[in-house]
């Protein structure tokens, strides 16, 4: 498995998210400033809801860019991850009824999903991205192959059992 091909697709993904939420905060900044939106009496709160909206879609664009930052960042050489979960870790999880699901383990972005081939077969499989503040990624965190992990989904108890580290 390729590692840097799948932070280069995640960051590729991020840039996208973050083209969106620029686009966003300028519409919401055009809408607030816009002459037309004035406030013509005291129960006119149009303008005051857009700056609110503006202010917020800013926040994201900050977020979106964190996120870039910390994925560029993540040490994808660690040699602990590929004994042990922890950041930059791509871990197959294999449930009691046999299914497979591929997780990346990253410092956010949580629950974006990338294809990529995880292994031999020349199948695309999508990998999750999950966060050591998920609950998964909370009992995944510092695990090794061969260990299993039990997770309450929706009243619901998943197991999984750790297949490969890589």
């Amino acid at each position: 498995m390729d590692k840097q091909l799948l932070r280069t697709r995640i960051l590729q993904q991020l840039q996208i998210v973050h083209q969106g939420a620029v686009e966003a905060a300028q519409r919401a900044y055009d809408t607030a400033t816009n002459d037309e939106n004035v406030a013509e009496n005291q129960y006119d709160t149009l303008a005051l809801e857009a700056s609110y909206l503006a202010h917020g879609q800013s926040q994201r664009v900050a977020e979106c860019l964190a996120d870039i930052q910390a994925f560029t960042a993540l040490d994808l050489h660690n040699e602990q991850a590929s004994e042990q979960v922890v950041l930059g870790s791509l871990v197959q999880l294999i449930d009691e009824d046999d299914n497979t699901r591929w997780v990346f383990f990253g410092p956010s972005a949580g629950g974006m999903k990338i294809m990529m081939r995880c292994d031999e077969s020349q199948q695309e499989s999508e990998v999750v991205i999950i966060t050591p503040t998920s609950p998964l990624g909370e009992e995944l965190l510092n695990r090794q192959v061969d260990d299993e992990v039990e997770i309450m989904i929706a009243g619901k108890k998943i197991t999984y059992d750790i297949a490969v580290i890589a």
